[in-house]
């Protein structure tokens, strides 16, 4: 497949929001599937972390290039720097949330990082030009606090009498940095499927994250047991999967129409923890719950409403 090609087919798909929408939830759930495995796998390096997540995610892209018959073309590129720059950007935000969660209880950690979908949203109107209307800025921001209050009950460094330590501020720092780091990550995603196969973006992606993360080899890797392993095997599969879905997402949509689905993350969790370990699910899980689906929901309803509109629109149009 040429680049004429390439662009000739997204061009033709570039607007499908649904499709996007759909997307973008199931990269959500395998992602959840791999932090779960991340999660079994124990406290380890996360240098270590990066680069199983990183190296074994690369067997299912290369499975994929070959059903697709593209193996041959797998790095084929002519925007090399760009895949580095995005490589840097994705292994720095992972490095940053990985840091969080060695510095922040887990109910933090993952609420801080909550605040990408808002990041999205500001970079795309800074850096993309999208133009974003009161209706999506409000979904973002009600989804937001349906997360915050489902964390709610669980978050501790709010109840210290003697505020953050010095380490827990670090860690927060580190939350948000990443999120910030995470977003641009996203946007850079968005600029290179106009023009790349998604195979390829999360190819680059992962041979750069795999090398960072074997950089750290000589600062101390873990010994690992065959069930440790064995998990971050599993998060490597799922961290490739997830990646290619996520990135074929972003190929559909704007980023501001994609990232507010990242909550439904929190839904997942909810879940899993209720059939996996047996969490009965409380009030403020089930409020907190109903509010993220809710403003989910609104948003499929407004680009189904706007699609529809756009259609009508052309339509109308006489042809030129």
């Amino acid at each position: 497949m040429n680049t004429a090609e390439t662009q000739t087919g997204q061009a033709r798909h570039d607007r499908s929001p649904l499709r996007a929408i759909a997307l973008k939830v199931a990269s959500v759930a395998v992602f959840v599937g791999m932090s779960s495995f991340i999660k079994a796998a124990g406290q380890l390096p996360a240098g270590q972390i990066v680069f199983f997540r990183s190296f074994f995610a690369i067997l299912p892209i290369l499975v994929m290039l070959g059903w697709q018959r593209e193996l041959r073309f797998a790095l084929a590129t002519q925007r090399p720097l760009n895949h580095i720059a995005r490589g840097a950007v994705g292994v720095t935000a992972m490095a940053l949330s990985f840091f969080a969660l060695t510095r922040l209880p887990l109910p933090e950690a993952i609420t801080l990082n909550y605040a990408q979908p808002l990041l999205v949203i500001v970079f795309s109107v800074l850096f993309l030009g999208e133009t974003i209307r009161i209706y999506r800025w409000s979904a973002v921001i009600v989804g937001l606090i349906g997360v915050s209050i489902v964390s709610w009950p669980k978050l501790t460094l709010l109840g210290a009498a003697s505020g953050l330590s010095n380490q827990e501020a670090i860690g927060v720092a580190a939350a948000l940095a990443g999120a910030a780091v995470s977003a641009v990550a996203l946007l850079l995603v968005r600029n290179l499927v106009r023009t790349e196969r998604s195979t390829t973006i999360v190819l680059w992606f992962s041979l750069s994250a795999s090398v960072a993360g074997l950089l750290s080899l000589p600062f101390g890797w873990a010994p690992l047991s065959g069930e440790q392993a064995a998990f971050l095997v599993a998060a490597g599969f799922c961290g490739g999967i997830a990646q290619i879905l996520m990135t074929e997402a972003y190929r559909y949509a704007e980023a501001s129409t994609v990232a507010p689905f990242e909550y439904t993350s929190m839904i997942l969790a909810i879940i899993v923890g209720y059939l996996a370990f047996d969490e009965v699910p409380t009030v403020h899980m089930v409020v907190g719950g109903a509010i993220v689906i809710a403003a989910g929901l609104f948003i499929i309803w407004r680009e189904r409403r706007l699609g529809i509109e756009r259609a009508g629109a052309r339509k109308l149009t006489p042809p030129q």
